[in-house]
């Protein structure tokens, strides 16, 4: 059986972070602490949450 990415119902904004730390068995927090220091640090955590957001499908949708 094949894992696929669902963005989380669990969520703070739009389900990223919680559906990727999901996905690897890892907690929440610790995604959200990344994408955070890629926003502030290089600027592309920004752009690659809002693609993401818009790419990977909604967990309600299975």
């Amino acid at each position: 059986m094949s894992k696929r990415i669902y963005r989380s119902r669990d969520r703070k904004i739009g389900g990223v972070c919680g559906g990727i730390a999901a996905y690897f068995n890892v907690d929440p927090t610790i995604v959200r602490l990344i994408w955070a220091i890629l926003a502030f640090a290089y600027g592309t955590g920004v752009f690659a949450y809002i693609l993401a957001w818009i790419i990977i499908p909604d967990e309600s949708s299975i």
